[in-house]
C-alpha cells in the first residue's frame, strides 16, 4: 500500500506559476512524491492540519562549510583575509575524521530545523581518506538532501592556497564516487569542491576540471570574492583554459568584469550568493541583481557558521536589504527614480527556493510544490506574535519569519521536524559538537605551544 499525507488548510505557497498561491490550499504527498496540489483534496491518508501555517518548499542552501559547525562563532570580527589565518590555517589542520561527523550531523541538522531541506556541503577538509567518509555518513543519518561537494585537504595555507601544486586526489574521489553515490538518484548526490586559478597551478585546475567531468559530477568553486580572488580574473582564466561550462557553480563573484559576467552566463553556469558573508566579511556587495541581469538565476548560501549565522532568513534579508541599499544610493547620488528591477520579496523568496534547486542540478527534484517533484516541504507557523495579523504570506516568509517559526520540514516525504521540534537525536548532536570543539581548542593550543 502507499503511503499518503495530506497537508490541508495551508496557505500554500507553491513557486510553481502553473500551481500558483493557495489559501487555504492542500498538498497530497504519496511515497515521498507531490502528487497534487489544489484548494481541496479527498484522499485516504495521514492529516497533517496545516491551518494557520504558510506552506512552501524548503529553502535551498548552495554553499555551506558544514563541517565548521563545531567552531561556531569562532571568527566573529574576521575579514576573508583573517579567515584564512583564523579558521583554515589554525583549526582545520587539527580536524580528524569524528569532527567533521560532529560538524556534518550538528549542521546538517540545523539546516532542517530552519527549514533548509536541501544543502550543498562544500566540504574542504579532506585531510585523510577517512574524512569525506565521516562527512557523508552524518549527511545520511539527517536525512537531508545533499549534493557532498569533495574538496581539498587543508592541513597548510601554503600548500593549498598559495599556487598549489597539489590537486584533489583523484583515486579516493574516484573510491568516494563509488561506494557513496554509485547512482545520482538517492537523497545524496556528489560534486567537486575545486579551489580553481589563481589558488592553484593551472595543471591542477585542469586535473580537477577533469577528474570532475570523468566522473560526470559537477563543480562548485568560489570567485571574484574580497582582496583575494577579487583580484584573479578567475573565469577569465577558466575561459582561456577552456574549462568554462554549465556544470559548473560560481560561488560570491562580488568582483567580475563584465566579460565574465558574459561568460558565465554564456556558458550556462550558476550563480550562489552569500550576501551575509560578502557584506561583512569584505568579499564586496552581493551582486543579486548584476545575475539577473545577465539572464542568471542566482541562489543563496551560508557559507560559514564561524561569522555568520546558518539560517536562510538572515540570507534573503542580507541580499534584499543590501541590494536595495545600492541601488536606491546610486539613485539619490544620479538624482533618478529607482528601477521597476528593484528587488521584491518574492523574487527573493524565488532565489531562496527554486532558483536554489537549480544551481545544485535538483530542479526537476525540489524547489517548487509541483506535482512530480519530490516531496521537499516546510511550513512556517503565521500565527506567532512575529507573524500575525496575516496580509502577504510571502513578504511574512522573507521579511518576518526566523527560525523559531519552522513548524514543519518534510523532506523526500519524511516528516524531520513537526510542532516546531526536530525529530533528530538534538542531544547527541549537541554533545558531538561539544565534545569536537573541546578537541578542536585543546589540539589548537597545543599545535600553538609546539610551534612556539
Amino acid at each position: 500500500m502507499p503511503h499518503r499525507m495530506l497537508l490541508c488548510s495551508g496557505h500554500v505557497v507553491s513557486m510553481d506559476p502553473g500551481v500558483g498561491d493557495l489559501p487555504g490550499g492542500d498538498v497530497l504527498i504519496e511515497d515521498g512524491k507531490i502528487v497534487a496540489v489544489d484548494r481541496e483534496i479527498s484522499a485516504d491518508a495521514e492529516v497533517l492540519d496545516m491551518t494557520g501555517r504558510i506552506v512552501i518548499p524548503g529553502f535551498v542552501d548552495t554553499h555551506r562549510h558544514t563541517w565548521e559547525a563545531p567552531i561556531r562563532g569562532c571568527a566573529p570580527n574576521a575579514t576573508l583575509d583573517d579567515y584564512f589565518v583564523e579558521v583554515l590555517d589554525t583549526f582545520a589542520p587539527v580536524y580528524g575524521p569524528e569532527d567533521v561527523y560532529a560538524g556534518n550531523l550538528a549542521g546538517s541538522l540545523e539546516c532542517l530545523n530552519a527549514g533548509i531541506t536541501t544543502l550543498v556541503d562544500w566540504s574542504h577538509i579532506n585531510n585523510t581518506p577517512e574524512h569525506p567518509d565521516a562527512a557523508v555518513q552524518a549527511l545520511g543519518e539527517t536525512g537531508i538532501r545533499a549534493q557532498y561537494a569533495y574538496g581539498s585537504a587543508n592541513t597548510s595555507l601554503t600548500d593549498y592556497w598559495f599556487e598549489s601544486k597539489i590537486a584533489i586526489p583523484a583515486d579516493d574521489v574516484r573510491r568516494v564516487r563509488e561506494r557513496h553515490f554509485p547512482s545520482d538518484d538517492g537523497l545524496l548526490t556528489m560534486g567537486l569542491a575545486t579551489r580553481g586559478p589563481g589558488f592553484c597551478i593551472n595543471d591542477v585546475v585542469e586535473a580537477e576540471w577533469r577528474l570532475a567531468r570523468e566522473l560526470d559530477i559537477p563543480l562548485t568553486v568560489h570567485v571574484g570574492m574580497g582582496r583575494l580572488a577579487g583580484r584573479f580574473g578567475m573565469v577569465k582564466q577558466l575561459h582561456d583554459l577552456g574549462l568554462l561550462g554549465s556544470d559548473t557553480t560560481y560561488v560570491h563573484c562580488c568582483y567580475f568584469s563584465e566579460e565574465e559576467w558574459r561568460m558565465v552566463a554564456d556558458s550556462g553556469g550558476t550563480v550562489s550568493i552569500a550576501p551575509q558573508v560578502e557584506t561583512q566579511m569584505g568579499h564586496g556587495w552581493p551582486p543579486v541583481m548584476k545575475a539577473i541581469e545577465y539572464g542568471l538565476r542566482p541562489s543563496l548560501s551560508i557559507d560559514v557558521v564561524t561569522t555568520v549565522p546558518g539560517d536562510m532568513f538572515t540570507q534573503i534579508r542580507a541580499a534584499f536589504g543590501a541590494e536595495r541599499a545600492r541601488v536606491n544610493a546610486e539613485c539619490w547620488q544620479a538624482d533618478t527614480a529607482v528601477p521597476e528591477t528593484m528587488l521584491t520579496a518574492r523574487r527573493m523568496l524565488e532565489i531562496a527556493t527554486v532558483n536554489g534547486a537549480h544551481v545544485a542540478g535538483l530542479e526537476h527534484r525540489t524547489g517548487s510544490l509541483t506535482p512530480g517533484k519530490r516531496a521537499d516541504i516546510v511550513a512556517i507557523d503565521a500565527t506567532a506574535l512575529n507573524m500575525a495579523p496575516l496580509i502577504d504570506p510571502v513578504a511574512a516568509v522573507t521579511l518576518c519569519a526566523d527560525v523559531s517559526n519552522v513548524d514543519t520540514v518534510i523532506v523526500d516525504g519524511v516528516v524531520r521536524k513537526r510542532d516546531g521540534r526536530l525529530l533528530g537525536d538534538t542531544a547527541r548532536a549537541r554533545r558531538l559538537v561539544e565534545e569536537s570543539r573541546d578537541r578542536l581548542m585543546a589540539a589548537v593550543e597545543a599545535r600553538k605551544k609546539q610551534q612556539a
